[in-house]
C-alpha cells in the first residue's frame, strides 16, 4: 500500500500519495476513476517515480478519502477538488495521467487551468463524443434499480460481473481490494456520480474547444479489450489533440494496470522521461498506432 498523507479542501480530506513533497511544483498526477482509488496505479508508480515528483490521490467518495454526503458529485465538482488538492500540496505544473472518471476530473481542470498543464496521458479515456453509457452505468443512473444494485453488490457477485466482461480474469485480490472500501456512503457517491453525468459525453464536449488550444505533448493508451470504454475512442483523441501519440493494448480491458502493468509502462514512461528528462529542445519521432 502506497504512504499517504491527508489534504483537505473546503473541509473534505483526500489522502495523497506524494514522492517528494515540497521540492518540486512539476508533478506527475495520477488521477482515478470509478470504482478508483488511486491502488489502481499502485503497480506503476513505482517506476514512473523514478523519473521525478509523483503525486495521486483518493478523491471524496473514494478509498481512504472522506465520504462526504454533501460533497458535489459531479466532474466539475470533482475537477475543483482536483485542483484544490494541487494548490495544497504545491503542484503549479502537471503531468496529468487519467483513467476512466479520471479522465472528465482531469481534463476538466486542464481546460480551466491549461498554463498549469505539462502534459496528459490518457489511459482508456479521453473526450469521448457520441459515448453510450454501459450497462452498469445506466443501472446506476436508474432510481431505485440502481440503490437495489449497490445493496446486492458482494465480492464474489463483482469478480463474476468483471471476469465475464474482462478479457483477462480479474484478480481477486483487487476486488477484495475494491469491496474493502465500498461501504454505503462509497456506494452511494458513484450513484451521485453517475446520475450527474447522465450527458458525460456533451459535459466532455463542451471541452474541446479549450483543450484544442493546448499545445502540451499527449499520450493515448487504450486497452483494446476494454468493455465499457470502447477503442474506438483511441485515435478519436486526435480530434481534440491533434498531435497525440496513440497506443492500443492487445488482449487488455478496461483495467490495464491490473491486467499488465509493464504493457502500460510501455509506452507511458518513454513518453513522460522525454517530458521530464529529456531536452526541452529535442524532438520525438514516430508513434505506435
Amino acid at each position: 500500500m502506497l504512504p499517504v498523507m491527508d489534504v483537505s479542501v473546503a473541509g473534505v480530506r483526500s489522502v495523497v500519495h506524494d514522492t517528494q513533497p515540497g521540492p518540486s511544483s512539476d508533478a506527475v498526477v495520477f488521477v482515478h476513476g470509478n470504482p478508483g482509488p488511486m491502488d489502481d496505479f499502485e503497480s506503476i508508480i513505482p517506476a514512473v517515480s523514478e523519473l521525478g515528483r509523483v503525486v495521486a490521490m483518493d478523491l471524496p467518495g473514494f478509498g481512504r478519502a472522506d465520504h462526504p454526503r454533501d460533497f458535489d458529485f459531479s466532474v466539475p465538482g470533482y475537477a475543483r477538488h482536483l485542483g484544490g488538492v494541487l494548490d495544497q500540496v504545491g503542484v503549479r505544473r502537471a503531468h496529468l495521467v487519467l483513467h476512466d472518471f479520471g479522465g472528465p476530473f482531469g481534463l476538466s481542470w486542464a481546460a480551466q487551468y491549461p498554463q498549469r498543464v505539462a502534459s496528459i496521458s490518457l489511459i482508456g479515456t479521453g473526450i469521448m463524443e457520441g459515448f453510450r453509457w454501459h450497462k452498469y452505468a445506466k443501472i446506476w443512473q436508474t432510481p431505485v434499480l440502481g440503490e437495489l444494485f449497490q445493496l446486492l453488490g458482494t465480492a464474489g457477485v463483482l469478480k463474476r460481473a468483471l471476469d465475464q466482461d474482462n478479457p483477462i480474469p480479474i484478480p481477486r485480490e483487487h476486488v477484495d481490494r475494491v469491496m474493502g472500501y465500498a461501504d454505503w456512503a462509497h456506494k452511494r457517491a458513484v450513484l451521485k456520480l453517475y446520475r450527474s453525468a447522465r450527458d458525460v459525453s456533451a459535459q466532455l464536449t463542451s471541452l474541446k474547444a479549450a483543450l484544442q488550444k493546448l499545445t502540451v505533448p499527449v499520450c493515448v493508451i487504450w486497452p483494446e479489450g476494454d468493455p465499457y470504454l470502447p477503442v474506438a475512442f483511441a485515435s478519436r483523441q486526435r480530434e481534440t489533440f491533434a498531435q497525440a501519440e496513440v497506443h492500443t493494448l492487445k488482449g487488455l480491458g478496461h483495467w490495464p494496470t491490473v491486467d499488465d502493468p509493464n504493457a502500460v509502462l510501455g509506452p507511458l514512461l518513454p513518453f513522460l522521461k522525454w517530458q521530464l528528462v529529456a531536452p526541452a529542445s529535442a524532438t520525438r519521432e514516430g508513434d505506435n498506432v
